[in-house]
């Protein structure tokens, strides 16, 4: 009985000692992260407004490259003197293999990153010379991966533009074919789902991100294989939500499924840091080049399976 007692007055003479040392090797961690949070923090952007810079007015949507260059690494160009016009409610597509510079292109529209040779001109204004916030604010970007957020449908529809009414979600949302999965659900609009929506399907939550993007009504649209990840069942719902959301505004898509693209004003074919080709769907298709034999290696890929 007395070594019993011990033995029970030893263990809890180290359970403290234990609970202690959990607690600073929890410390230590949580220091480390907060190291790292506070570093990012810290960090400064590479792209800052010029001391001098302005507003830039609303836009009609008019993107210009001229004369072009840019390099992430100095002596390794990515692009070099890329030149071209999109015209104000024109479509650009952009294709090419992986490294090529499509989604450097964008990026320097949005000006995540400064040109090291030539300009990049919204509406004949350098990019350089206005503020990022008028800038960014005329333009949306979709990404592959359409982040939900924790809530319901309606307010992550509304997340672009939270002055928005309802009635403006649910127009939004019918014009890119979300409406009907939305009205589907127990809740319609004022469902819950999880972050990421993890719930939904990869179409649903694209459709979700055309809605929000169609509510914000950028100028300038920028889709980065924002259609990579859809089933073909699900891609034709998909590409009427689309096609509404591209109507009256310039934009550039990434793309490397071809049939989400065939109906683009302007087709580029970038490769070597430069546009190899550009045209419709059929001028690329008669030129037989690049695009052709992309587009024909897509095709025998997709028949073989």
């Amino acid at each position: 009985g007395v070594l019993i007692a011990f033995l029970s007055y030893i263990g809890s003479f180290w359970q403290p000692i234990n609970n202690l040392s959990n607690f600073y090797n929890s410390l230590i961690n949580a220091a480390a992260y907060i190291e790292r949070v506070f570093e990012t923090l810290d960090e400064k952007p590479s792209v800052m407004d010029d001391p001098e810079a302005t507003t830039l007015p609303p836009i009609s949507g008019q993107v210009e490259f001229d004369h072009v260059s840019f390099a992430y690494e100095k002596d390794h160009e990515i692009l070099r003197h890329v030149n071209f016009i999109a015209q104000p409610g024109e479509t650009i597509a952009l294709v090419g293999p992986t490294g090529a510079g499509k989604t450097t292109i964008i990026n320097l529209i949005s000006r995540f990153y400064d040109v090291t040779g030539g300009k990049v001109l919204i509406d004949g204004v350098d990019v350089r010379d206005v503020t990022l916030r008028s800038l960014r604010s005329q333009m949306g970007v979709m990404l592959q991966d359409s982040f939900i957020f924790s809530g319901t449908i309606i307010d992550n529809i509304r997340y672009s533009r939270l002055d928005a009414t309802d009635e403006e979600v649910i127009v939004a949302a019918k014009a890119v074919c979300a409406h009907d999965f939305i009205s589907k659900m127990e809740k319609g609009y004022y469902t819950q789902v999880n972050e990421r929506g993890t719930r939904l399907s990869v179409g649903e939550r694209q459709l979700i991100s055309f809605a929000r993007a169609l509510l914000a009504s950028p100028t300038i649209l920028i889709l980065d294989e924002a259609t990579a990840s859809i089933d073909t069942e699900t891609e034709i719902l998909v590409q009427q939500g689309l096609e509404k959301l591209l109507t009256d505004r310039t934009s550039f898509i990434i793309a490397h499924r071809l049939s989400t693209i065939k109906h683009a004003d302007r087709i580029m074919y970038i490769d070597g840091g430069g546009i190899v080709e550009a045209g419709t769907h059929d001028e690329l298709m008669q030129k037989q080049g690049a695009y052709y034999r992309l587009y024909l290696a897509q095709y025998q890929f997709l028949e073989a399976i």
